[in-house]
């Protein structure tokens, strides 16, 4: 298909391949797959098992991972165990903290100063958000230091709203080299915008907004469920209930509009400027307020990789869901810096490692 262009935007739509699963009739771009997955990676107390996870980081020091993971469960708010756990590259638990900080922790991020950035991805009346607003948690983002104390808060605890000041389930958090602070607000029934702050937290800047304003207009959104950046200082969202991403650049000037990456749920840059999408959604009927949010039909579930270098961006591997019969899957996802992926399933509440197996295929895309 061809790609329409204008001033400041493009819009991109992949060639597809098509390929026969078992549960339909599934298209995607024709890639290759140079991975294989493996559980059982992490290595955790007695008695802890893994949630939800909904972030992963590698340490600058190259030895370490970090991963925000939902308590076990998918829901923090009553327990005591912490939600931000630490891991060397063999999988043990080496460090953890934050009990009691956060109810639905969901969007995370570590900058360039070590700080670890989380949000509170509950929307005012999503279920998994109302025990948190009983207990004086959510609606905020939390920036802390790696020993486990808050340096900052944005938002007020357990206080919706769509002004400068208050947020509606902030899913995304995203800090750029010259601290300006981008947040993806909110989960789904949220404020869907995205929001900009200096580096103080002092408000600069919105695009779209209101409970309610779900929209398929550019610089407008449904469900914005993530945000990154790249080493350009462009700003990608994943725009979930469009089943697109949008490029920004810090202006909040639209770039890019994609939609070759499926239905994108979680975004990660690597520092050779590789997107990798988690697409744990397209392919299912699913049902729900708002209606245009959840089916993605004809496109498989899995993580799309393109290389951000290019001017199209198109997608060069794709990795399917490894178990068709899983529900929501891959969500959020992190790479190291041996380019293995670690990616959470949703509906499994699992970690799965994925490990390159054609490391010379993979060296060549990230040149």
């Amino acid at each position: 298909m061809p790609a329409t262009c204008r001033t400041h935007l493009m819009v991109a739509v992949a060639v597809l391949g098509v390929a026969f699963l078992r549960d339909g009739l599934h298209a995607q771009s024709s890639t290759t797959n140079p991975y294989r997955a493996t559980l059982g990676w992490e290595r955790l107390p007695a008695g802890r098992v893994m949630g939800t996870v909904s972030g992963v980081f590698p340490d600058p020091d190259g030895r370490h991972l970090w991963m925000l993971d939902r308590c076990g469960a998918n829901q923090c708010a009553g327990t005591d165990l912490n939600p931000i756990m630490k891991f060397d590259l063999d999988g043990n638990l080496v460090d953890s903290f934050g009990a009691g900080l956060f109810a639905f922790p969901h969007g995370f991020f570590l900058d360039h100063e070590g700080f670890l950035w989380v949000t509170e991805g509950g929307s005012h009346g999503d279920a998994r958000a109302t025990l948190g607003e009983s207990m004086g948690m959510g609606h905020q983002i939390l920036k802390l230091n790696q020993q486990g104390d808050v340096v900052m808060r944005l938002g007020e605890a357990a206080v919706w709203g769509d002004d400068e000041s208050h947020f509606n389930g902030p899913s995304g958090v995203v800090v750029s080299p010259g601290g300006a602070i981008w947040v993806s607000d909110g989960h789904r029934g949220g404020n869907n915008r995205i929001v900009k702050f200096d580096r103080e937290g002092n408000f600069l800047l919105a695009i779209g907004g209101g409970v309610g304003s779900e929209s398929k207009e550019a610089r407008r959104f449904s469900d914005p469920h993530d945000i990154k950046m790249d080493s350009q200082g462009r700003v990608y969202v994943a725009d979930r209930g469009n089943s697109r991403i949008q490029v920004f650049d810090q202006d909040g000037e639209l770039l890019y509009l994609w939609t070759h990456y499926g239905k994108p749920s979680g975004l990660f840059i690597d520092r050779n400027d590789i997107l990798y999408a988690g697409d744990g959604l397209s392919g299912m009927v699913r049902s729900g307020p708002p209606d245009n949010w959840r089916s993605n039909l004809g496109w498989e579930k899995g993580i799309r990789i393109g290389d951000l270098k290019t001017d199209q961006a198109w997608v060069t591997h794709f990795i399917p869901q490894h178990d068709v019969d899983v529900g929501a899957g891959i969500e959020f996802l992190g790479v190291d810096f041996e380019g293995n992926i670690y990616a959470g399933e949703v509906q499994r509440r699992r970690l799965v490692k994925y490990v390159p197996h054609r490391p010379s295929e993979l060296r060549e895309h990230s040149r």
